[in-house]
């Protein structure tokens, strides 16, 4: 299937530039600009977009509650947000993920990392390396004014051992198959255990798991949680 990108960006030149790239690729495709947030959330439901690159500094309503948005309808629950920005600022990764985006990159990633990125969210994965998750998202938690619970007690008591195991480790920013090979089981298992803990839980995707798992205390800073 082609993944349908929704491009969301200020700046006509930058657009053009991300529709030819997108557009170089087989399996991507893309079906509306947008120039503003308000313009993105309309359009993403318009233009049936898959994945939305999605700049944080536009015009009126920005990137940020765009993505609010654009999670928070239950009509658009299948489109994935990927946050590009020039201002790559650990806060804006923070509210970037806790607005449900499910990756962020700085633009000046390299094309083909921006193509694989787009197809990897698509998919449903969180575009979350090791050291983003580990640095930036525990040490904003870890701010008293950060702490409020996306995940309550009562709904942590539903995973079982094995599922608090593997969302730890996708805490960690370890992939499926990392986490497969650690654990000595196969990817689809590892799939399999993401997937429920995520209906559990009631989130989109990996990269709200993440959050979830450092707001309920599961994952702290320096090592896993109880």
């Amino acid at each position: 299937m082609t993944v349908r990108v929704l491009i969301a960006d200020d700046q006509a030149l930058i657009r053009a530039g991300f529709r030819v790239l997108v557009d170089s690729a087989d399996d991507l495709t893309v079906v509306a600009e947008a120039s503003t947030g308000e313009e993105a959330v309309a359009l993403a439901r318009s233009a049936r977009a898959d994945v939305v690159l999605m700049d944080i500094r536009m015009p009126g309503v920005d990137g940020l509650e765009a993505t609010r948005r654009i999670s928070a309808d239950e009509d658009l629950a299948g489109v994935k947000v990927l946050v590009l920005t020039t201002f790559e600022l650990d806060e804006y990764v923070y509210l970037a993920l806790r607005a449900g985006a499910s990756g962020f990159l700085g633009k000046g990633v390299d094309p083909d990392d921006l193509l694989d990125a787009i197809r990897l969210v698509a998919a449903g994965e969180a575009l979350l390396s090791p050291a983003a998750t580990r640095s930036l998202i525990s040490s904003f938690l870890a701010q008293p004014s950060r702490a409020t619970s996306a995940a309550a007690p009562a709904q942590l008591g539903q995973l079982t051992d094995r599922e608090r195991e593997i969302v730890a480790l996708v805490a960690e920013g370890l992939t499926n198959d990392e986490i497969a090979e650690r654990l000595v089981i196969s990817p689809l298992t590892v799939k399999t255990h993401v997937n429920r803990s995520m209906a559990k839980l009631e989130l989109r995707d990996r990269a709200q798991l993440v959050v979830a798992a450092y707001q309920s205390g599961l994952v702290r800073i320096g090592g896993t949680g109880d």
